[in-house]
């Protein structure tokens, strides 16, 4: 208990000290795991909505394969993601390896079945007359499809929770792809483990403390904006 006590009082110490290192990796995390997130959205909700409302051969197949990549561990995406952009590899020649770019790559590929699978489940579950009733009424395809994600919102906002959670607390792949190299590629999940692995249980409890606290807000922040619309 005291450790953990000495843990968050070194968070304090480092947040109000205005360290600098600390400050980097915060918003490298930040930066990192919420365009990761964006991104996953903008490619996942289309996707998600394309095999809900679409029938075609190897529907199934590719459900299937969305709802595996829902729980596949992190470290296979980053083994995936380093093999492709090694320097052997067939996008090496990017020379993206241990970069930020390379963490938002593997986190994004992370967190896209995540919200593809959730917003699948969310337009899935919508009255199917009620696009019957939309056409109805002479709305286009893009006006149909708008009206869905709309009436879906509360669904696809918990969808983007639940694939920042994934990116912002995933450690294998960042460390993989990253490399965890101080000022460039270290984020709050891989500097805990380098404190850990050194022994500073204290400054690992801290960045524990300092990355649960972002985790906490952001999903705060959507939470609020998703209780608002179900009063809307």
């Amino acid at each position: 208990m005291d450790l953990l006590w000495q843990g968050i009082t070194e968070a304090i110490r480092l947040l109000l000290s205005g360290d600098p290192e600390i400050f980097s990796i915060v918003l490298l995390s930040l930066r990192v795991s919420l365009t990761a997130t964006v991104t996953s959205l903008i490619l996942g909700v289309p996707a998600g909505m394309a095999l809900a409302l679409s029938q075609f051969r190897g529907r199934r197949f590719l459900i299937s394969l969305v709802n595996v990549g829902m729980g596949i561990p992190p470290v296979v995406v980053g083994l995936m993601v380093a093999i492709l952009l090694w320097r052997s590899g067939p996008l090496g020649f990017l020379g993206i390896m241990y970069t930020p770019l390379a963490i938002i790559i593997a986190q994004t590929l992370i967190a896209f079945p995540i919200v593809t699978g959730l917003t699948l489940a969310a337009v899935q579950q919508l009255n199917p007359k009620v696009r019957l009733q939309i056409m109805a009424l002479g709305a286009s395809r893009w006006q149909m499809l708008w009206i869905l994600v709309r009436e879906a919102r509360l669904s696809i906002l918990a969808a983007a929770m639940a694939g920042f959670g994934g990116v912002i607390s995933e450690v294998g792949a960042s460390m993989m792809v990253g490399g965890n190299l101080l000022g460039q590629t270290r984020v709050l999940t891989t500097a805990t483990v380098l404190e850990t692995s050194k022994g500073n249980f204290d400054v690992a409890l801290a960045l524990s403390t300092i990355l649960f606290a972002l985790a906490y807000m952001i999903t705060l922040a959507l939470t609020v904006v998703q209780q608002r619309e179900k009063t809307l």
